[in-house]
């Protein structure tokens, strides 16, 4: 047992959120005079919101490369400097002070000139990613989550405009924001920095216009000072077109032209994890994706079931120690959308998963979805995988395969196992 783990058991969990902070602060601090402040120096593109922040992270990370950038990227999924990109192993966006310093030094020593940064909530309000110089600030959307950690949304909300003060009150850089101004709270986070682009659909300078989605990806056009740009995202769904118009923003802002922007985001042609198709030459569609939110649930269903002509069997959990209030709400929105749901773990951790199931289930039955009819608990996720995909009959059946998308392990009460979703996949479809 580490330090940090004994010193939890012993503090009540309401004391301990309440100074772990200042001990992540004094950590930060003290670690960066260490190490000499690594991230001075670097042009830092921070990445924040509920859902689409690896995307868009690295949308502007191939647009800058392919803009002969020198630029680094650390996300969810993976890390790395221009195309020598490494999966990232742990299960947290923004890692620990003392890898999230040692991954800054080695990406400078890597060249990097850039950084795109994916940042969340937690490390904004842990003090984390203090010492970081933000340039750049963009925020993708603002839904819930995570408020098992910070209590309430407000307090949700009031760690994600941290990063946007930290860039205003950066003296060396530009100090921009890119912000989603369909989102209720665009404006509450446009008031911290001046020199804003806003982007969306309905609201916002800049504007998706003439879209068009197919399951091979979007495309649509966006003017901005009387210049239109043709974008091209192979990656599928409507909410990639606020995630590319994110990228759009940044470049903008960076002063690219409507060649390397068009060209960037053309560039990218998926991101592991984040609807990435299984084929082992079944004759249905298997789809792995990381949706793990209520707000990317209700997106990727209402986007995808539409297009679905057979059955839509969705299978999925929810993470043990997380957010609670979302289980219910997760079965509701599946049980509304899918034809079949199959319940699982996520990462259950030291949690009951037998539990979590059952919370997720309620909402599912509210739905009206019945047990052993349409609604489906089966605890192990590799047999959960070869369940759902045995209930698949016909050509134009999908299965979504949701929750883990690109992680390569899965917590357990005794610790971490191996995992690799599409793998797994696959080894039941041959």
């Amino acid at each position: 047992m580490n330090f940090r783990k004994a010193v939890k058991l012993l503090i009540p969990r309401k004391l301990f959120r309440r100074i772990e902070p200042y001990g992540h602060l004094v950590e930060a601090v003290l670690l960066n005079v260490i190490y000499g402040f690594p991230a001075r120096g670097l042009k830092i593109i921070g990445v924040t919101g509920t859902n689409g922040k690896t995307t868009t992270s690295f949308l502007v990370h191939r647009m800058l490369v392919e803009s002969g950038y020198k630029t680094g990227l650390m996300t969810t999924v993976a890390y790395g400097v221009g195309d020598d990109i490494r999966p990232q192993i742990e299960h947290m966006t923004t890692v620990s002070v003392p890898v999230l310093l040692k991954r800054i030094k080695a990406l400078k020593r890597e060249g990097a000139e850039w950084l795109i940064l994916e940042t969340t909530s937690h490390a904004l309000a842990q003090h984390r990613v203090w010492g970081v110089p933000y340039l750049v600030a963009v925020m993708t959307n603002l839904t819930h989550e995570h408020l098992d950690y910070h209590g309430t949304f407000k307090h949700y909300r009031d760690a994600k405009r941290l990063m946007f003060k930290m860039a205003n009150h950066n003296r060396r850089g530009l100090r921009l924001g890119v912000i989603n101004a369909d989102d209720e709270s665009a404006n509450f986070f446009a008031k911290d920095i001046k020199n804003s682009v806003l982007y969306g659909i309905d609201h916002g300078e800049l504007r998706a216009k003439n879209i068009k989605s197919t399951p091979r990806g979007v495309s649509y056009q966006t003017e901005f000072k009387s210049q239109t740009y043709d974008i091209t995202c192979h990656i599928p769904g409507s909410f990639n077109i606020y995630n590319s118009l994110a990228a759009v923003g940044v470049g903008i802002s960076l002063g690219l032209s409507k060649e390397q922007i068009e060209k960037g985001i053309a560039a990218l042609p998926s991101v592991e994890g984040r609807m990435t198709r299984v084929d082992a030459g079944q004759p249905f569609e298997v789809i792995v994706d990381f949706a793990h939110t209520p707000d990317s649930f209700e997106k990727l269903f209402k986007d995808l079931k539409p297009n679905v002509s057979g059955k839509l069997i969705v299978m999925f959990g929810s993470a043990g120690r997380r957010d609670e209030a979302k289980r219910p709400i997760q079965g509701h929105l599946a049980g509304q959308y899918a034809d079949e749901v199959v319940i699982t773990e996520e990462d259950d951790r030291d949690i009951d998963g037998v539990q979590i199931m059952e919370e997720i289930a309620a909402g599912a039955e509210k739905a009206g979805k019945v047990k052993e009819q349409n609604l489906f608990l089966v605890h192990d996720r590799e047999e959960a995988i070869k369940f759902a995909i045995g209930r698949a009959k016909a050509k134009d059946d999908v299965v979504l395969l949701l929750g883990k998308g690109h992680e390569k392990s899965i917590a357990r009460a005794h610790g971490d196992d191996p995992w690799d979703e599409v793998e797994i996949a696959k080894k039941h479809l041959r």
